[in-house]
């Protein structure tokens, strides 16, 4: 009896240990790019309603670049933009064009591109997570730039931004 109780005290704790490590790991992905160091550029013809984006992240350790690609991609849409290019892309201008939107909306944006935050109902991976070898780059000494392609629902992107009243609606007059 003595002999289970430790056995499940020990596996308790062992479990405990790596729920602790994972959570640390996300909150240091979050911490690490934060600060929304990135590149986007088009990566073709997504399908109507949405764009096909690769998001260049930057970051110590690849993997947390790879998990903040599609954060990345979804704050690119509103606040960046990209230049056209090749493959039939032409250039996209940001859904949010007021600079200070960010910091007005504060409040939004924080819980919008929290972990788990509703920013994923309008991104997903083309790739399935994969990066191809030509897309990561090791920049530095410690730092690492990670190419991932997702596509970004811009229309629905676009009308959930309306709705909160950070973007005017196309149809409102001048």
């Amino acid at each position: 009896m003595r002999k289970s109780a430790i056995l499940v005290f020990l596996f308790s704790i062992c479990f405990a240990t790596v729920k602790v490590q994972a959570q640390w790991k996300k909150n240091k992905a979050l911490a690490d790019t934060k600060i929304w160091r990135y590149d986007i550029e088009c990566a073709g013809l997504g399908k109507q309603g949405s764009k096909l984006v690769k998001v260049w992240s930057y970051s110590k350790n690849p993997k947390h670049a790879i998990a903040s690609a599609m954060r990345n991609a979804v704050h690119g849409i509103i606040f960046k933009g990209y230049a056209g290019g090749g493959q039939g892309c032409t250039a996209f201008k940001p859904l949010v064009r007021d600079p200070a939107a960010e910091s007005q909306h504060q409040a939004f944006f924080d819980a919008f591109f929290a972990e788990g935050g509703e920013y994923l109902k309008y991104v997903s991976s083309a790739t399935d997570g994969q990066i191809a070898a030509e897309d990561r780059l090791k920049v530095s000494k410690r730092e690492y730039k990670i190419g991932a392609i997702v596509t970004v629902m811009t229309d629905l992107l676009r009308k959930r931004l309306e709705k909160e009243g950070i973007v005017r609606a196309l149809n409102a007059g001048f």
